[in-house]
């Protein structure tokens, strides 16, 4: 909205910063910030007098879980509220590719919100049945994918870009669109399946987004797609805006889910950013970059599908338990050094993931 306000300016003032995308997601970052560490605190009381219990725990979780009873959940209100404003504030809202992106992002945001709402009410783990979760979530991945390929340039839609392969491109014609659905819904459900540890989720998801926020950037400019051999996809720079007010919001969460957590981001978080991230990578023509720099959710969640193939097949189990951060809380590890070396693990492949912008 702030963008307009660079009308005022003759070319060489203090209104014409409003014009730079760099300067906006500055203060989107800072928007979301100060937005959440303000609000953060009476949110969380809010919650708690309203949840009672919390969030429902796991019977069959690791033990040292029994001892978060009580910690009030649904705290992705706080990273989302704040992504809103600060997005509706300071991205350019003529931008096609930030409401498909806000689309995804809120849409699952109110998936999560009913499943949360519902366990809380209940007081036990089985919120919304994950049969309506996964159709209302293929749903919204089916708008945002065909709606994403009308905004794309007619040389790239349906098409399929590769990374190290700059120049070529697959046609997968309509079969695009379910190709991205399974992107945006995979990535949504990944990320969900990952929130199981205090700031276990929130620190791969910023790292993630940040990497995104700056592949989207740079392929929206031709200067850059010219000199890395990349494709051209315009109007995607303004995602960084989105990214920027995602991390800025996402730290502010952090600071009380900092262990011992104050709060759990929930699937009302969880789904949401998760979703943002597959949005985003449709968007920008990198969805199988986000395998990449996402690769921490694909190894949670495929050792969930790996766990119960397994255990119909023969009746035994791969892991200790599943998705693959309980596995390590079995055998042994603390909390904080799962977190802090899958947060490790999460920058390497970010590194990673940008370096193929520069490989050919």
């Amino acid at each position: 909205m702030l963008y307009w306000i660079s009308g005022l300016s003759d070319g060489g003032d203090f209104f014409n910063l409003f014009r730079y995308i760099t300067m906006r997601s500055g203060g989107a970052f800072f928007t979301a910030l100060i937005f959440a560490m303000f609000f953060g605190r009476p949110l969380i009381n809010m919650l708690r007098r309203r949840q009672g219990k919390g969030q429902p725990i796991r019977d069959d979780g690791p033990e040292s879980h029994f001892a978060k009873a009580g910690t009030p959940t649904m705290g992705g209100l706080l990273i989302l509220t704040a992504l809103l404003i600060s997005t509706l504030l300071w991205a350019r809202l003529d931008n096609a590719y930030v409401w498909i992106v806000m689309f995804v992002t809120f849409g699952y945001g109110l998936i999560g919100f009913a499943d949360d709402y519902a366990k809380v009410s209940k007081a036990n783990t089985k919120g919304v049945s994950s049969r309506v979760r996964l159709l209302l979530g293929f749903v919204i991945a089916l708008i945002a994918s065909v709606w994403a390929s009308m905004v794309h340039p007619a040389e790239l839609q349906f098409q399929l870009a590769l990374p190290v392969f700059k120049d070529l491109l697959i046609n997968l014609w309509w079969f695009f669109i379910p190709f991205a659905m399974i992107v945006i819904v995979g990535a949504a459900n990944a990320v969900n399946l990952t929130d199981g540890l205090d700031g276990l989720a929130i620190m791969p998801v910023m790292i993630a987004a940040g990497t995104l926020g700056a592949i989207a950037y740079v392929v929206g400019r031709v200067d850059f797609t010219d000199y890395l051999g990349l494709h051209y996809v315009p109007g995607t720079g303004e995602i960084l805006v989105f990214t920027a007010a995602l991390i800025g919001g996402g730290l502010g969460f952090l600071w009380f889910n900092a262990p011992p957590a104050a709060v759990f981001m929930g699937d009302t978080g969880s789904l949401a950013l998760g979703g943002a991230l597959g949005a985003i990578a449709v968007a920008t023509k990198h969805e199988i970059v986000l395998a990449i720099v996402g690769g921490l959710f694909v190894v949670e969640a495929l050792s969930v599908i790996i766990q119960v193939l397994y255990f119909k097949r023969t009746g035994k189990r791969v892991f200790l338990m599943a998705p693959i951060h309980h596995h390590y809380e079995k055998k042994g590890w603390s909390e904080p050094t799962i977190v802090i070396r899958f947060w490790i693990i999460s920058l390497v492949l970010a590194l990673i993931g940008l370096a193929t912008l520069k490989l050919r």
